[in-house]
């Protein structure tokens, strides 16, 4: 996209402060935060200029990637690889009565995860990366993506120089988020977590019986194998069905619980 394009872009979803403020982002190299506010949306909520934050805005409240329809109304939504909060606003504004768990493993998409969700009482925030194990792991930048790309991998794994280690970040598994917040069931978990499907799904049945409803975007572009471990690690769901690169799967019957 060049210049002028992108200008127009801006301008055509944010208007004429939109399009100001990705020029001076653009020619003074700085952060600079849009307000948006949308039909149906119960708070506004911010996006940093030149980042992937306007394509996920989009991803999530234009084509709608999230909207499907569930036989009965969720109380608990865990949704990892939360980025800033934008498919737990969309949860939190089309299902006002759950509980969510916001996870994002990157700090700078946690504090505007934080920022974009505080109004939201039934939204809690957890700074971490889910994975198999509850232990620390590295956050790699493998700059495909811009914010909404980071990946994971253990420690242990060798150091590849052409993906520099972002930082050192906390890992949770499914059974600690379940223990710390005493859910005996989660009614939609959504996973959006660059290739850890691997690692989560390895393990995974000690949960998975206790999810009513699982969405999730496969990653084997990225790492082949996200798909045979995914599939592996989620038998026993009664309806699947797939919207471009989401896979949506779930139970006959909710059985919901509260947080």
């Amino acid at each position: 996209m060049n210049i002028i394009e992108g200008i127009w872009y801006y301008y055509s979803r944010f208007g004429i402060k939109g399009a100001s403020l990705a020029i001076k982002a653009r020619l003074f190299n700085s952060e600079e935060i849009i307000e948006v506010k949308r039909p149906g949306i119960k708070f506004p909520f911010y996006l940093r200029c030149l980042t992937s934050d306007i394509v996920v805005s989009d991803q999530v409240f234009v084509d709608l990637e999230y909207d499907f329809q569930l036989k009965e109304s969720p109380k608990v939504i865990v949704d990892t690889g939360a980025n800033i909060g934008l498919t737990s606003i969309y949860f939190a504004n089309k299902y006002p009565d759950a509980q969510i768990i916001a996870i994002e493993p990157e700090n700078g998409n946690y504090e505007a995860l934080k920022k974009n969700v505080s109004p939201y009482t039934n939204i809690r925030t957890i700074n971490a990366a889910l994975w198999n194990k509850n232990e620390e792991i590295n956050l790699i930048d493998p700059g495909r993506h811009g914010n909404c790309g980071f990946r994971t991998d253990s420690k242990e794994s060798p150091v590849d120089n052409n993906y520099p280690v972002c930082q050192q970040i906390q890992a949770i598994t499914i059974d600690k988020i379940m223990e710390e917040y005493q859910l005996v069931s989660i009614d939609i978990l959504k996973l959006d977590i660059e290739g850890a499907e691997i690692e989560v799904f390895s393990t995974s049945d000690s949960w998975i019986g206790k999810v009513n409803a699982l969405i999730i975007e496969l990653h084997d572009r990225l790492r082949p194998g996200c798909s045979r471990s995914f599939y592996n690690g989620s038998n026993g769901f009664d309806y699947e069905w797939q919207k471009d690169n989401i896979v949506f799967i779930r139970r006959n019957t909710i059985n919901s619980t509260e947080i």
